[in-house]
């Protein structure tokens, strides 16, 4: 408890909130891409201990959001299918999709399951060799070792009824493509679980190309203030550097052999994010050397393309260009009991951010 207190300590926020407010000059727009720094923002009252020259952003830092609904509609479809299990991570199984859900797939006699972990899908397929095992892959640089350790433990042990579903994306590619958007955006608060794993010279190449500032933040009230601070007083004396606040955590390079594994398994390829559209380079497919392993290519479902719900703002939340109180349907017809669109699914999605903590 003393260590989290210490990150929670109320004269060190009192200071904190007192040093952004007397060095903030001009207006900087400030975005987080972390569905964690997300929530923890929004449950701690940041926003509101902050001078109006500093706004705040929320963007597609929540896996869950930003997959589109025909990766969902997808993920039905092959639940659907005879001798398939379908598992996955838990917030996925509650996404709407075109016509339904995996939840309501499963109410209706789909084998879906929800797992902890790639190796839970790895024993399921194990433990029933007479079923195909999907694994719905899905989450940022953070849990893309885990689906390239599961793929690879599969051909080690020679299990040959398990198929990965990549759905992994890569955040650099997002956070550029935002600004390449014309979304105006002074300063990013790195995602800190992403860079733990990645490291934070991923960003170099961004902040060199856009002139952009970006530091990589912890998730308790201190750490998101100092990561404002720094990012104000960047601002202010007119400096575009990569700082990290995480230095507990993160480091630099990252988790070496994480991404060592994630690069044996993956490659890069164009992929689709709901609210940005098709984004190069920015998601990760399995190398051909794993096509064994490969879902796309075992089970062929026909999909179409399909269009957000009427009047959902989740893909103007996910830019940044939207607060999710500004949807007609927040709060009214979307709830998290009822979501209509993806935002308001995830704990750490913008919209049930803004529900849980107005």
């Amino acid at each position: 408890m003393k260590y989290i207190d210490e990150f929670r300590n109320k004269d060190l926020v009192d200071k904190l909130v007192k040093a952004i407010h007397d060095i903030s000059r001009r207006k900087i727009r400030i975005m987080e891409v972390c569905g964690g720094h997300t929530l923890a923002i929004r449950k701690s009252g940041i926003p509101g201990l902050l001078p109006e020259t500093i706004e705040l952003l929320s963007g597609p830092g929540c896996p869950v959001c930003v997959t589109g609904r025909r990766a969902i509609d997808t993920c039905i479809a092959l639940a659907r299918l005879p001798d398939v299990i379908l598992t996955t991570y838990g917030d996925l199984i509650r996404v709407p999709g075109s016509v339904s859900s995996l939840d309501e797939e499963k109410a209706l006699g789909a084998d879906i399951r929800m797992v902890h972990s790639t190796l839970d899908a790895l024993e399921t397929a194990k433990t029933n060799p007479g079923r195909n095992i999907i694994f719905a892959g899905i989450g940022f640089e953070t849990t893309t070792p885990a689906s390239a350790v599961a793929i690879l433990e599969a051909e080690k042990q020679n299990i040959s009824n398990f198929y990965l579903l990549s759905m992994h994306k890569l955040m650099p590619p997002a956070m550029a493509t935002l600004i390449e958007q014309g979304v105006k955006i002074d300063g990013y608060i790195g995602p800190g679980h992403v860079t733990t794993v990645a490291g934070a010279n991923m960003y170099v190449p961004l902040i060199d190309q856009y002139a952009i500032s970006v530091v990589v933040s912890g998730f308790e009230p201190v750490d998101i203030l100092q990561s404002v601070y720094m990012l104000v007083k960047m601002a202010e004396e007119g400096r575009h550097e990569l700082e990290i606040q995480y230095k507990r955590v993160v480091t630099r390079e990252g988790n070496v052999k994480a991404k060592e594994a994630v690069e044996r398994v993956f490659e890069h390829c164009d992929d689709e994010w709901r609210g940005l559209g098709l984004i190069p380079g920015s998601g990760l497919a399995l190398r051909k050397e794993y096509n064994a392993f490969d879902a796309d290519i075992h089970f062929k479902v026909d999909v179409d393309p399909a269009p957000e719900p009427k009047g959902c703002l989740c893909g103007e939340v996910l830019r940044g260009m939207k607060r999710p109180d500004e949807c007609k349907l927040f709060g009214r017809v979307c709830t998290p009991a009822n979501p209509i669109g993806a935002c308001m699914v995830s704990g750490e999605g913008a919209c049930q951010a803004y529900y849980n903590y107005r």
